[in-house]
């Protein structure tokens, strides 16, 4: 297996349903070889447009522009394999995520880098998944932190017969007073709360002092 099929397979292993795309840069030149898929991954049919390392890198999105520009810039000098994972923005105003992986080729008879071969992957829907399971984890995880906060709260306002902000300074207070986050003071306070006892009080009072 050569190296460009191991990147593409490690790329591939990220998920599903990914469009492969193939490029040959010829470094003499500027001017790029692109397959079929690798023009629909930027938005255009086959013949649309000649694609140039101008025109690659104006789609590149700009924040992540110079990291590719730098990326290639090596591959040139060094003909090493590279890989880089970015955004681009298609010719429909869309936003994609792209690797890119690739190595030189040199000449024969000079030993000069004389091309670049390799893929590009659309990762696109993989990483929005990510993005979106990272989304559901996080707003589950405040929901669960905010419910705690809000349970303690009910226990200090019975405990101490205070409204419910006052509650919750007492909270933040002891929360930086004991350096203890406060979703993790809220959790012993609950669970306290929760045993019950007449000393129930006095264990909430221990945890806010």
């Amino acid at each position: 297996m050569s190296v460009d099929d191991r990147a593409v397979e490690q790329a591939l292993a990220r998920g599903a349903h990914q469009q492969i795309g193939q490029y040959r840069l010829d470094l003499s030149t500027g001017v790029w070889w692109w397959s079929p898929e690798t023009y629909r991954l930027h938005g255009f049919e086959p013949g649309d447009v000649v694609p140039t390392t101008a025109l690659v890198l104006a789609h590149k999105h700009q924040d992540d522009r110079e990291r590719v520009r730098q990326v290639l810039d090596e591959a040139r000098l060094t003909g090493e394999p590279f890989s880089s994972v970015h955004r681009i923005m298609d010719a429909h105003g869309g936003e994609r995520f792209l690797v890119v992986v690739g190595q030189g080729r040199r000449d024969r008879e000079t030993g000069e880098v004389c091309e670049l071969v390799g893929y590009f992957v659309d990762v696109t829907r993989t990483v929005t998944d990510a993005a979106q399971e990272r989304a559901r984890h996080d707003i589950a995880a405040a929901a669960e932190t905010r419910g705690a906060i809000e349970q303690a709260k009910g226990i200090v306002t019975l405990a101490y017969g205070v409204d419910p902000d006052e509650a919750f300074a007492r909270l933040r207070r002891a929360s930086n007073d004991r350096n203890v986050p406060l979703r993790e003071l809220a959790r012993l306070v609950v669970h306290e709360g929760a045993q019950g006892g007449t000393d129930g009080v006095e264990r909430v009072a221990a945890l806010l002092r």
